[in-house]
């Protein structure tokens, strides 16, 4: 490890994360396109491999920096969380754009979809069934992991975890039901705008939810690895956040696409 001096900056070491990350995403797009069209799944299944080792060591080294070398200062951990805050708008207007063309779709119907909402044919979702049910795991999650982060800021690692762990299974038990949902969808993506618009707003979020239970597993690795601490867990934090606002682009949709445009 270089030595950088005595200040409060990080400045990161040479790392080959980023290089194997970026060729992972690669390999997954191309895997993806050999998999429909050669029906050869292999070199997706590469793909996902190195992402997987890719993610595992770049959180070993984020951790011990973090954690044992002392990086993390504050003015650092400052620009971390306004790092986060800028992700999560990236993120909140990449989801303005899926709403946007629902929006224009639905509210304006045109001759080609026989300028009804849904397109004539189409049997949507009833929202109360999976889509409510979805909707207060997702809520009840946002729950547990609120109640996970005020156990760390008052030092009780034990409830902490436990709150955490139900979190994650909320989160696991979410995408089943998605997964099942979609299974049994009468309606595919290729089905108008409103199978596009349904399946790229929801399966995008339920990529997401994926994503974040993923950095929440993470987090309870750590959490019971006692790297977080009252004054020192913004690795907690950030994942906190990004759950959070996964529950409120849900409810968006639920209102929005499975209750409104159903």
């Amino acid at each position: 490890m270089k030595k950088h001096g005595f200040h409060s900056f990080h400045l990161v070491d040479q790392s080959p994360w980023p290089l194997t990350g970026a060729i992972s995403a690669l390999l997954i797009l191309s895997g993806m396109v050999n998999w429909y069209h050669q029906n050869s799944p292999y070199l997706l299944f590469i793909g996902f491999i190195l992402m997987l080792l890719s993610m595992w060591q770049w959180w070993r080294d984020i951790s011990r920096e973090a954690t044992f070398q002392g990086l993390h200062t504050l003015k650092v951990t400052l620009g971390m969380r306004w790092g986060m805050i800028l992700f999560i708008v990236s993120e909140i207007l990449f989801f303005v754009s899926f709403f946007w063309a629902f929006f224009h779709s639905s509210l304006a119907p045109t001759h080609e979809i026989g300028m009804l909402w849904p397109p004539q044919g189409i049997k949507p979702f009833n929202p109360f069934e999976i889509p409510l049910l979805n909707t207060a795991i997702l809520l009840s999650s946002g729950i547990t992991v609120t109640w996970s982060h005020h156990s760390i800021l008052n030092s009780n690692k034990s409830q902490s975890y436990k709150s955490l762990i139900i979190t994650i299974i909320l989160g696991m038990y979410f995408s089943a039901l998605q997964a099942l949902e979609y299974f049994e969808a009468p309606f595919s993506i290729s089905d108008s705008a409103f199978g596009s618009t349904f399946f790229m707003a929801t399966g995008f979020h339920g990529l997401h939810v994926l994503i974040g239970t993923t950095f929440l597993l993470m987090c309870s690795i750590r959490l019971k690895k006692n790297h977080f601490s009252a004054f020192h867990h913004f690795g907690f934090e950030a994942p906190a956040w990004y759950w959070h606002f996964v529950d409120v682009v849900w409810l968006f949709l639920f209102i929005s696409i499975y209750w409104w445009g159903g």
